[in-house]
């Protein structure tokens, strides 16, 4: 195994780390990016910053070398506040129990029991997408319901990442409910909830 590293001069606070290539011979390891380290480093006496070293997994065929390169990604730890994921996204709808009929009959989502429904001075329910939730909100919407864009992609919309983009095109049509695809031509569809939200989802 071979591991080239900058002079110990590019190392200094005064000059920038690119990458640390380590480069390995015959070794056959599958493609995959992680985080690997820390890296402290003082550039004044007020603030400490660090760099995340994130590794990078390349995976070539059998004759040729295999290769991992470690780049830096700069973090100040001042402002790092420690984003894990997204929790939830907040719906506005004007009937909670028609809302229900679309998200929970039609769809298929479940409702969050944990989440509590009477400690807000509004109804609502909390609808499990796969680890993340839809909190569905009786409240008075400030969009218009008319004249959104035809194709929810050009408006601001939740995107649900599914399995099957054509049985849910099944499940749409046999509802009367219209959608459009996506116009990338990704297994995509855009389509809106009985109070116009878009919802776009997306074939993983």
């Amino acid at each position: 195994m071979a591991v080239h590293l900058p002079s110990s001069s590019t190392l200094l606070p005064s000059t920038k780390l690119n990458h640390v290539s380590i480069c390995a011979v015959g070794v056959n390891i599958p493609a995959r990016k992680n985080i690997i380290g820390k890296v402290p480093v003082n550039r004044n006496r007020n603030a400490h910053r660090h760099f995340v070293l994130t590794k990078a997994k390349t995976s070539l065929e059998a004759d040729l070398h295999e290769k991992d390169s470690v780049t830096t990604e700069y973090v100040d730890d001042e402002n790092d506040f420690g984003v894990v994921n997204l929790h939830h996204v907040g719906i506005l709808c004007e009937n909670l129990e028609r809302s229900l009929d679309f998200y929970q009959n039609l769809l298929g989502l479940k409702i969050n029991e944990a989440r509590p429904h009477d400690k807000l001075p509004y109804r609502g329910a909390w609808l499990w997408v796969g680890s993340e939730m839809i909190h569905l909100m009786e409240l008075p919407n400030p969009d218009p319901p008319t004249g959104r864009p035809e194709h929810g992609g050009r408006d601001r919309h939740t995107c649900i990442a599914i399995r099957d983009v054509s049985k849910l095109k099944t499940i749409l049509d046999k509802a009367g409910i219209p959608y459009t695809l996506s116009r990338s031509g990704r297994p995509a569809l855009f389509t809106r909830d009985p109070d116009t939200n878009a919802l776009e989802f997306t074939q993983i």
